[in-house]
């Protein structure tokens, strides 16, 4: 785990450091920026797409409001135990404190009853379960040790990326599936055992950004698979991850951001459906 090279920028501290996990593209990309706009310095965390992570930085930089703050990229491979353990002890380093993390970046690999193994759920496991808890303990022990040294109003918050999905479920990606369950139940579990200093909440978004597995046409014609007629916008989502840090009164539970696609039934993952495949 290592950060940028460049040399080190004077972080503005009285402005909040968030850690977004996955930052340097698609959804965790869409976090930091509205972040960003909101007044946070962002820790911009990647594990291979350095060159995306450095686009999120200069795009951070034009969404900044002039008020002296700072981003960085940081890269850690979540899989990796000792690394994520030295990720948040990096971030502090870099701009002096930490008050939020997001656990946006998630490994999404597909399989199934039939073709699971131990080491599918293993690798989903420890990038998508193991490591948001690690992030959550060495947050908290952070806004412990500032409130040691006497800044008594210290505070931190944690927001674990989840899916729609967990309310719906199918047994299309299982693990994945059953990684983010487990991060579900430690989501109630860590805001029991963090408060009053850390609170932790749950973002689950719908089907919000395309992929390699459906079509722009299919894309479409999903999205509009719910109740409200839309599923998520990436934009919907990453105002709802600033509500659940902003808003000091919220701990140990999910706020499902899908247009309803959890009140509705399917049998298989989105990007195994064919767009009339849906009841």
């Amino acid at each position: 785990m290592s950060s940028h090279s460049e040399p080190k920028p004077t972080a503005n501290q009285s402005a909040p450091v968030v850690l977004v996990t996955g930052a340097a593209k698609r959804l965790g990309r869409e976090i930091a920026l509205t972040l960003a706009k909101h007044g946070w310095q962002v820790a911009v965390h990647y594990r291979s797409s350095k060159q995306d992570a450095m686009n999120t930085i200069a795009n951070l930089a034009t969404n900044t409001p002039d008020t002296g703050q700072k981003h960085h990229i940081f890269q850690c491979d979540l899989a990796d135990e000792a690394a994520t353990r030295a990720l948040v002890p990096s971030v502090i380093q870099h701009f002096g404190r930490l008050d939020a993390v997001v656990n946006s970046a998630a490994a999404f690999e597909y399989d199934s009853t039939q073709s699971f193994s131990y080491s599918a759920l293993q690798k989903h496991m420890a990038s998508n379960t193991g490591a948001a808890i690690l992030l959550a303990q060495a947050l908290h022990e952070h806004i412990e040790q500032r409130q040691q040294n006497g800044d008594s109003a210290a505070r931190g918050v944690v927001v674990n990326m989840l899916d729609q999905k967990l309310w719906n479920q199918n047994p299309d990606f299982f693990s994945y599936t059953l990684s983010k369950a487990a991060l579900e139940a430690a989501n109630t579990m860590l805001a029991m055992a963090l408060a009053p200093l850390v609170r932790v909440v749950g973002v689950a978004p719908g089907l919000t950004l395309t992929s390699t597995h459906l079509t722009e046409a299919e894309f479409t014609a999903m999205h509009k698979l719910s109740p409200l007629g839309q599923s998520s916008t990436a934009g919907d989502v990453a105002n709802t991850v600033r509500f659940a840090l902003e808003n000091q009164s919220i701990t140990g539970t999910t706020i499902l951001v899908d247009g309803g696609q959890h009140l509705m039934r399917f049998e298989r993952d989105f990007s195994m459906m064919k767009p009339n495949e849906h009841t």
